[in-house]
């Protein structure tokens, strides 16, 4: 039974796809931030021996260092970051923007799942997938609305250093995802989104396992086509 690890599956679309995965047949570790109960410990009841809970803040290296040695010697078919954040207000503008908010959005959606991957990269095999959750509004391409700055800045960001990742030369051929999941209903997206997280999580299931074993590095959307760097 091949294994995925879903970094940030407490709620919303991480949760959703690691819900989703089991009916695949796959088995899931999925990550919390802290040691609240979530619905992602539910689930793990609910599927015992197919889902297991970890702890985990992608924003301390020494934690996932500690991942890291607890996973040792295990097998991670498939490696996705979903873990995210934005500005305390959203729309805010760059300039109008608390340095330190501005700090956290960047170590939250750019460095910190870098690091997970850097850190992590060597349990997933050779035919596994590599991923993490972009976004269409990182794509300098497509922004002609503006709005959104630091998110988007982040996003397009996160794009750049996992191009560089892909880049090189030990990376050749391996398979790696950015994932554009489009507007969707979640604490982050509001409540105005086209698309709820119950529909999403069958289509975004769906992708992760299609790329998986294509290799070179895509960022794709929902529905599997290509998004404009």
């Amino acid at each position: 039974m091949p294994t995925a690890l879903i970094v940030g599956a407490s709620r919303g679309l991480g949760l959703a796809i690691a819900a989703e995965l089991p009916k695949r047949d796959w088995s899931v570790i999925g990550t919390v931030r802290g040691d609240e109960r979530t619905e992602l410990h539910d689930l793990a009841e609910r599927h015992p021996g197919r889902v297991e809970v970890e702890t985990l803040d992608m924003n301390r290296a020494d934690q996932i260092a500690a991942l890291r040695d607890r996973l040792t010697g295990r097998t991670l078919d498939l490696l996705f970051v979903n873990a995210g954040t934005t500005t305390r207000d959203p729309m805010a503008r760059v300039g109008d923007v608390d340095a330190d908010d501005f700090e956290l959005v960047m170590l939250t959606n750019a460095y910190s799942p870098m690091r997970v991957i850097e850190m992590l990269q060597h349990l997933v095999p050779a035919d596994g997938l590599i991923g993490a959750m972009s976004s269409g509004q990182g794509s300098i391409a497509n922004n002609e609305a503006g709005m959104r700055e630091v998110y988007r800045a982040s996003k397009a960001a996160l794009n750049m250093l996992m191009r560089s990742f892909a880049a090189r030369p030990e990376q050749n051929g391996r398979a790696l995802l950015l994932m554009a999941p489009g507007w969707i209903r979640t604490n982050l997206g509001g409540d105005k989104a086209p698309y709820t997280v119950a529909d999403s999580a069958p289509i975004l299931a769906d992708l992760l396992l299609s790329t998986r074993g294509v290799a070179g590095l895509q960022y794709l959307d929902r529905f599997g086509k290509d998004v404009p760097w």
